[in-house]
């Protein structure tokens, strides 16, 4: 079996933390910038292209990520 790379896993629990955070950072300017609440929108209104644009700035985070690790 492979030997544990302990600096691989740090690496990218580190890298994940950061994304997680810029979404999140990012997520609230987009709400302060708007007159609506996201989540409201979203889940009570059903604004399908809202959800659309949410997930496609996870979709890229996720991409940012996976090659920061690689």
């Amino acid at each position: 079996m492979e030997q544990l790379h302990l600096e691989g896993i740090l690496s990218t629990l580190v890298y994940s933390a950061i994304g997680i955070l810029v979404f999140l950072v990012v997520l609230g300017l987009i709400e302060m910038a708007t007159k609506y609440s996201i989540n409201k929108k979203i889940a009570q209104e059903g604004n399908v292209a809202l959800a659309i644009v949410l997930g496609s700035m996870i979709i890229a985070l996720g991409m940012i990520i996976s090659s920061a690790i690689h």
